[in-house]
């Protein structure tokens, strides 16, 4: 199943595609607005998110699909995120080229410590279709499309697609500049959805692909598969969730594969698309900050 996050006047309302369509949750337990809600929901019950969900079907209301696709969405989680990088070889290589001090990088891609570090909150989210943030005194900007890990109490509930905006030319200059380069105003965006754990055959085994046009020409256009990914899912989230207080709810974004080259550079105005396989596909523009 899929979840969306809606927003109609202000006001949130759970929504549920499945094989039927897609129905309104709200609407059938007025309590049940968000995400988080349903998670509550699932937690106290000692069930799952979907099994919670399908007790409610009957009495949802059905909407017209073009609301998934709509301005009615928001970010499908309120909550902080985090991100992993340097867990595909081309990040790896990547991050090796933007920086005076390379060998740190190829340090973490072999180590049995990943890189894990803060990302955003929910005021430097943006919604799908919202624009993201290039900052102003950034010279080389990227955006980094992610398979977002959803947890509930620590535990893995669902899968978004995440975008990890980032300024390469601010690490680049120095890595202890990174939270600088990664956490700012829009610097994150994720969405449209979260499709649910239990609906996911293998999370290591999905197609990825982004594409960046500007004035209608297509930039940018490549695709990859998460089971490049040299660590697994569940070693991310061990590792974000060891010794640390992790909040109810939270998003953890697990590196990208997608790099554009040395020569291209985000501008005001880019149109940016994320897919992934069986998820959906994240879109944003793009402004400075």
């Amino acid at each position: 199943m899929r979840y969306y996050q809606l927003r109609e006047d202000g006001t949130p309302r759970l929504a549920v595609q499945t094989a039927d369509g897609l129905f309104d949750l709200t609407a059938a337990k007025d309590r049940l607005q968000t995400l988080e809600d349903l998670f509550c929901a699932a937690d106290i019950t000692d069930r799952s998110i979907d099994d919670v969900t399908d007790d409610l079907l009957e009495d949802a209301v059905p909407l017209d699909a073009e609301v998934a696709d709509g301005d009615a969405l928001a970010a499908p989680v309120s909550s902080e995120i985090w991100a992993a990088g340097v867990t595909y070889r081309i990040s790896e290589e990547a991050r090796q080229a933007e920086s005076d001090t390379p060998d740190m990088y190829i340090d973490v891609y072999e180590s049995d410590r990943p890189e894990v570090f803060f990302k955003a909150t929910p005021e430097r989210t943006v919604d799908p279709e919202e624009p993201v943030g290039i900052r102003a005194d950034s010279e080389w900007d990227v955006p980094e499309p992610e398979l977002g890990v959803v947890l509930s109490d620590g535990d893995i509930v669902g899968y978004t697609v995440g975008n990890d905006m980032s300024s390469r030319s601010i690490e680049g200059e120095n890595p202890l500049y990174l939270p600088q380069a990664k956490v700012y105003d829009k610097c994150c965006s994720i969405g449209p959805c979260v499709r649910s754990a239990d609906s996911i055959e293998d999370p290591h085994d999905l197609e990825m692909w982004m594409t960046i046009s500007r004035d209608g020409e297509v930039l940018y256009d490549d695709a990859t598969n998460t089971g490049k990914m040299v660590r697994s899912v569940e070693e991310l989230v061990d590792c974000y969730t060891a010794h640390n207080a992790v909040p109810d709810v939270a998003v953890l974004l697990t590196g990208t594969s997608l790099v554009p080259d040395e020569s291209f550079t985000l501008e005001e105005g880019d149109e940016i698309e994320i897919g992934l396989e069986g998820i959906g596909t994240l879109s944003n523009t793009v402004v400075e900050v």
